[in-house]
């Protein structure tokens, strides 16, 4: 097999968690054929699941507003870090992917993306010659990049590149992440770069992300400004004619208010403007952070129905030692709770195959490494050892870090194909 086959078309096997203990490695195209089920106890809990038809709908679903929008979309590959996803992303219409570290770049690009955004500042001189040789050795590549401080210009300059590469000025905001915090200092870098040799100024980038409330009014404020400093600078750059690039970039993007962002990704220049958007975790969306963040954005667009969670982590009840406690077999090292706790959301008798809503008074109290606190309310004495319950998350980037590969699930509970992760 070539190189990107084998990243997209890898060997699984009992040594991954969740694989069935007894079965014999395989690629990930033969999973399928197994005709594993989830609720069956072909698989040992716990087992991370992507819900296929779920995820097929966020996928349209995304795609679909971007180009309503007249934009470009890069989606966020930090989120997943599954070669298979992106290509999922790319057949969907997607402009590019977007990263943040080099390592993740080099498997966005093995996976077959040829415009990478990395919103990130990249200054280490190990990768800035890792992105030159990315470049020369992949004619059709397209990277580009954040700056957001003549010290990292000079970095860029000192290694003396075979060829410039591209940047976009990054605005940022006061207290939050990278990014220039002032319109003059942004417009003096805008001018060194210009000047440089060693970059070619390419357009302007944000991230609206750090201070969403899920309150329309703050939200709205709050992305209103920080896209009216975007433009304002946009404007100045042209006027100066500091922009090294036919055609300008302007990007924004994170999960959570991306619909406040996006009409405004397109403003009036005079020469081309492609507009990208760069959220990361509609793909799989969530049960709790986004959960609640979208349904807002649902509310101002208008739509009955937006993204789903496609996400769950299985488990089992493994200990009932108390009542109105049960232990299941999944942890922090399972399931993300850098948010908050996850959340139960189906669970399965054991010997049925038919999944049912959990109660409302069920809720997740803590985790250990191997275990959660599943805490139930009123309806103690439903659940018995034995029993499985799913657990949707809060903010998915980090539960697709703690799995090398998850189940992809049809809505009766079969493995139809699988995925895999690069962290």
């Amino acid at each position: 097999m070539t190189d990107i086959e084998d990243l997209l078309d890898p060997w699984l096997g009992p040594w991954l968690k969740g694989f069935p203990h007894g079965a014999a490695p395989l690629r990930r195209s033969q999973v399928a054929a197994r005709g594993w089920n989830v609720w069956a106890g072909d698989l040992p809990l716990p087992l991370a699941v992507v819900k296929v038809p779920q995820l097929r709908h966020n996928l349209q679903w995304m795609q679909h507003f971007v180009e309503e929008q007249g934009i470009a979309f890069a989606p966020h590959g930090k989120t997943t870090m599954s070669p298979q996803l992106f290509q999922a992303q790319l057949d969907q219409g997607a402009w590019g992917i977007t990263v943040a570290t080099i390592a993740q770049l080099r498997v966005a690009v093995q996976a077959g993306a040829r415009r990478t955004l990395i919103a990130n500042q990249v200054l280490q001189a190990v990768d800035l010659v890792e992105v030159a040789r990315l470049l020369t050795q992949t004619p059709d590549l397209r990277v580009v990049f954040l700056l957001d401080s003549h010290a990292q210009l000079l970095m860029i300059e000192s290694l003396r590149l075979p060829s410039p590469l591209e940047v976009l000025v990054e605005v940022g905001v006061p207290g939050g992440r990278t990014g220039v915090r002032g319109h003059d200092e942004a417009v003096e870098l805008a001018r060194a770069a210009h000047a440089s040799p060693a970059v070619l100024l390419a357009g302007v980038e944000c991230y609206e992300g750090l201070g969403v409330k899920g309150e329309d009014e703050a939200d709205r404020a709050s992305a209103q400004a920080l896209m009216t400093r975007v433009h304002a600078l946009a404007r100045q750059l042209e006027a100066e004619g500091l922009f090294d690039t036919p055609e300008l970039i302007i990007s924004a993007g994170g999960s959570g208010i991306f619909d406040l962002v996006a009409p405004a990704l397109k403003p009036a220049l005079s020469r081309p403007v492609v507009g990208v958007l760069r959220s990361g975790c509609y793909i799989t969306h969530d049960d709790g952070n986004y959960r609640r963040l979208v349904g807002a954005v649902n509310r101002r667009i208008g739509c009955d129905r937006g993204l789903e969670a496609a996400l769950e982590v299985w488990t089992m009840v493994q200990s009932t030692p108390e009542p109105g406690l049960a232990l299941l077999t999944g942890g922090r090292r399972d399931l993300s709770y850098d948010i908050e706790m996850p959340v139960p959301v189906r669970w399965c008798p054991a010997g049925s195959r038919q999944p049912q809503r959990t109660p409302p008074a069920w809720t997740i109290s803590g985790m250990n490494d191997q275990h959660a606190y599943l805490r139930l309310g009123d309806e103690s004495g439903v659940l018995k050892v034995g029993d499985r319950v799913a657990l949707g998350i809060s903010h998915p980037c980090t539960t697709f870090d703690k799995w090398r590969w998850m189940a992809m699930i049809d809505d009766q509970g079969t493995v139809v194909d699988a995925l895999t992760t690069c962290f």
